[in-house]
């Protein structure tokens, strides 16, 4: 009993100097956190953000579409955003930066592993010691006293946070994809429509002047005119209908669908641009713009990284604890067991030069993200002036092609007069016809061209929005992830 007694003095010396060794490692930590490097300052390399030169008054929406009232074009959007592989594909990708993210946090946590081995000596089973059976657990720590493990984590957070932004910038450029492929759709039938009307009244044309040719009112060649004009316009009318073949099928794939399906699309009209919408501050811009929150998370982690590598050159301290049971018979190995603590500090003398390197690395790689996120930034503000520039010049242009074709047809009108009164020659009447069905291609393309650029500013301005995808604890998260 005195000798058990004796053990168990042992123990208790050996477990308080095991505590005293962990409080001197404690208060070294304690005394050099200081030592732990700040955060930078991330702010993108600019001057201050001048305002927009234009602005309008309505606000824009994060399913900027709505704009358009067009149900057909929602519905498609819908589809594609459920639907479209692209887009699944980089959603896979967020979720495998998730899990990045709580694989490096595990390194917060302390390590346990365990081990069973049993052995019998053959041939001779009456042999002492035969048989030896052994248990046991291994569990390791490191006190993360600088923060680089916690700082590792971050950089993996920002990093997958920046993943995310990634999925929304895409769900926008799909939005606009969409929405642009549909309305050249929508262009391309009515530019066929207007092809077909035009093919009408150019045969229409035809059988009255062969019907003049005959009285003698009109010369062979301008017969041979018209018909040549007939068939411009009738290759026209294939070129239109190869058009809307191929935007079908580019339309199909982007909702997921093969192109060798017939779509079931209703018909529809051509939308009304709505008024200038509001541009809002630069600064809001780029707190709102899912490209630009990428480029800063992706500048956050960067930091991060710079900062772990700076804490890599600083002590490690870990615990370590080891228990194990061994007996020579099964039935008694639960009465002989030992168990050791132990605490170790590895502080970096000499690395030739490759934790310093790592941090001028890291350093290098955080200013280069700073710059890109500057460079980023001046590309958003340059794609809103653009849109509002173009915009509004392309609202003049369509008030001059309307006024241009308005003037072509009352023209014709009088020509026409005055060529069956005998008084104009039937080549003023060709020509003025040709540019009258060319002005009205021209005033489609010009309407679509105006739809195209007003989504490309609402592009440019809108945000991230709902897919469908998001996780519940998600958007929680990303607040979380500043704060840490």
């Amino acid at each position: 009993m005195r000798k058990s007694k004796i053990e168990e003095c042992l123990i208790s010396v050996e477990n308080r100097k095991s505590v005293a060794v962990l409080f001197l490692f404690s208060i070294l930590g304690l005394l050099c956190f200081n030592c732990s490097p700040k955060y930078s300052d991330l702010s993108p390399p600019l001057d201050e953000f001048e305002d927009f030169t234009e602005k309008g008054d309505s606000l824009v929406q994060d399913k900027w579409w709505e704009a358009f009232q067009d149900e057909e074009l929602n519905s498609l959007i819908d589809t594609a955003m459920q639907s479209n592989l692209n887009l699944a594909a980089t959603w896979q990708q967020f979720l495998s930066t998730r899990a990045t993210v709580r694989s490096q946090a595990s390194n917060k946590w302390p390590s346990i592993e365990a081990s069973a081995q049993t052995a019998r000596t053959l041939p001779e089973p009456d042999f002492v010691g035969g048989e030896n059976t052994q248990l046991g657990f291994l569990s390791s720590y490191e006190l993360d006293l600088w923060g680089r493990i916690g700082t590792a984590v971050n950089a993996e957070k920002f990093r997958s946070e920046a993943s995310y932004f990634d999925y929304q910038t895409l769900s926008l450029s799909l939005s606009a994809e969409i929405a642009s492929t549909w309305y050249q759709l929508l262009a391309a039938n009515k530019q066929l429509q207007i092809t077909e009307d035009q093919i009408k009244t150019n045969e229409a044309i035809i059988k009255l002047i062969r019907s003049r040719f005959v009285g003698g009112q009109i010369r062979a060649v301008d017969i041979l005119r018209q018909a040549q004009l007939l068939e411009s316009t009738k290759e026209q009318k294939i070129i239109f209908e190869t058009n809307i073949q191929l935007i079908e099928n580019q339309l199909s794939v982007l909702l997921g669908k093969q192109p060798q399906i017939q779509l079931d699309i209703a018909e529809a009209e051509m939308a009304t641009v709505p008024e200038l919408p509001e541009t809002g501050l630069p600064l809001d811009l780029v707190r709102r713009r899912p490209d630009l929150k990428q480029s800063f998370a992706l500048l956050v982690a960067a930091d991060r990284d710079m900062a772990s590598a700076v804490q890599s050159k600083y002590p490690r301290i870990t615990l370590s604890g080891r228990g194990q049971l061994r007996s020579n018979n099964f039935d008694n190995l639960f009465d002989n067991w030992a168990y050791s603590l132990a605490g170790n500090i590895l502080a970096p003398l000499f690395y030739g030069g490759q934790l310093k390197a790592e941090v001028d690395r890291t350093t290098a790689i955080k200013e280069q993200r700073l710059y890109e996120y500057g460079q980023a930034t001046l590309v958003a503000f340059r794609e809103v002036e653009d849109a509002l520039v173009q915009d509004i010049k392309q609202t003049e242009r369509l008030e001059n092609i309307g006024r241009q074709l308005e003037l072509a047809e009352k023209s014709n009108k009088q020509l026409r007069v005055e060529f069956l009164n005998g008084f104009s020659p039937y080549l003023d009447v060709l020509l003025g016809l040709d540019q009258e069905q060319q002005l009205r291609r021209d005033y489609v393309a010009a309407q679509l061209q105006h739809i195209q650029i007003r989504i490309a500013l609402y592009r440019a301005l809108a945000g991230g929005f709902e897919t469908g995808r998001e996780l519940d604890d998600w958007n929680s998260k990303l607040n979380e992830l500043y704060e840490q």
